[in-house]
């Protein structure tokens, strides 16, 4: 009886173990590009809800402080302290617009944050001799779940953030994780799409979602192996169990009969 469960478990042990080369190496094809073939642009689009840091500045500070948002601008606060200036910013409204000081209201959504800058600096320029603006995500925010180290969300200083980055911050991939089964969910105009995304090959990195989105979720599955081993392993360990019951229990009856028989 034993020998019987050391035998199971053994085997649990070992479908546990059971991990190749081929499943959790990235980019198995990598060899055959050239890297020159790797590099893609990407900039990051302005959209609804998006929460925007704008700061205008200049050599006479009195002329450009009046396109800078203040606090009665944007209305009390929940506390008595005042808030820092880096914390103010911009809500893009349902329909892709912000009120800005003096321009009032502009429609920013589909600009990339150097379209926006281009944008603000003309403007502001017909009044206001060489101004600098600055213009900055607040809300860049990546959500990684699954077979993860570290899963969470993540909040970016770059609008630059590749899936590999994102990834990284939430401590890699586990040796459990299905690489070329990673769900990445996206809102596009309203409506919540998703995309599979196979790290094993190389053609992410040429992918439009190599280099991810404000709000984006990366969901990263168990392997189908790491399923398998878990339920094997799980049916081993309650049988084991179950023989180690019946061990327990044949004994104590034998130990009953004896004392019975004495």
């Amino acid at each position: 009886m034993l020998k019987k469960i050391y035998l199971l478990l053994a085997a649990a042990a070992a479908l546990c173990s059971c991990t190749t080369a081929k499943q959790i190496l990235y980019f198995q094809d990598i060899q055959d590009r050239q890297l020159g073939q790797l590099t893609k642009e990407y900039e990051a689009t302005i959209k609804k809800d998006d929460r925007l840091a704008i700061l205008v500045s200049g050599a006479d500070k009195s002329v450009t402080a009046p396109y800078n948002l203040t606090i009665a601008e944007i209305g009390p606060t929940s506390s008595n302290t005042e808030p820092e200036r880096s914390t103010l910013s911009y809500l893009v409204d349902s329909e892709g617009n912000i009120e800005f000081p003096i321009l009032g209201k502009i429609h920013v959504e589909g600009m990339t944050r150097n379209q926006l800058v281009e944008y603000l600096t003309q403007e502001i320029g017909k009044d206001v001799k060489d101004p600098i603006v600055y213009v900055s995500f607040k809300n860049y925010k990546i959500t990684v779940m699954g077979e993860v180290k570290a899963p969470g969300t993540y909040t970016f200083d770059s609008e630059k953030v590749s899936i590999l980055q994102a990834l990284g911050r939430a401590g890699d991939l586990a040796l459990t994780a299905k690489r070329d089964g990673i769900i990445l969910l996206r809102e596009i105009d309203g409506v919540q799409k998703h995309f599979t995304i196979n790290l094993k090959n190389s053609d992410i990195l040429e992918s439009p979602y190599f280099y991810l989105q404000q709000n984006d979720v990366l969901y990263v599955p168990a392997s189908s192996m790491r399923i398998a081993s878990a339920t094997a392993a799980t049916n081993l360990w309650s049988a084991a169990l179950s023989a180690v019951t019946t061990t327990v229990s044949v004994v104590s009856l034998a130990i009953v009969i004896k004392n019975q028989n004495k």
